[in-house]
């Protein structure tokens, strides 16, 4: 913990999507959606995101074939890391023209 992921613009969206509510679990399309991503974007860097500590995740406890889709695994922020995003977040943008990035807007 302590260090920061690359903010490439697409960590930026995820980052923005899992802070609209911090303490919600929310799964990989999910996420995906929110940042207007797609999964082979999203699940690498929520990948690092994990591995830094800023979020936790779990698989879902279900029977796959009886609900008739796949277990999803859901992620949320972590205390620490909530913190560590908003800082991130707010460095990535100092300096910038920017006030913020404009969020995507998925279609629905």
């Amino acid at each position: 913990m302590g260090r920061d992921p690359r903010m490439t613009i697409p960590t930026q969206w995820v980052l923005r999507a899992l802070l609209e509510e911090p303490d919600r679990e929310l799964y990989g399309i999910e996420i995906g959606n929110a940042a207007d991503l797609p999964s082979g974007t999203v699940h690498p860097i929520l990948a690092r995101l994990e591995g830094l500590g800023w979020i936790e995740s779990r698989w879902e406890d279900i029977d796959p074939s009886a609900e008739g889709r796949p277990a999803r695994r859901y992620y949320r922020m972590t205390a620490s890391g909530t913190e560590q995003a908003r800082l991130a977040l707010a460095r990535a943008y100092r300096g910038k023209r920017v006030v913020a990035l404009p969020r995507p807007v998925a279609e629905h």
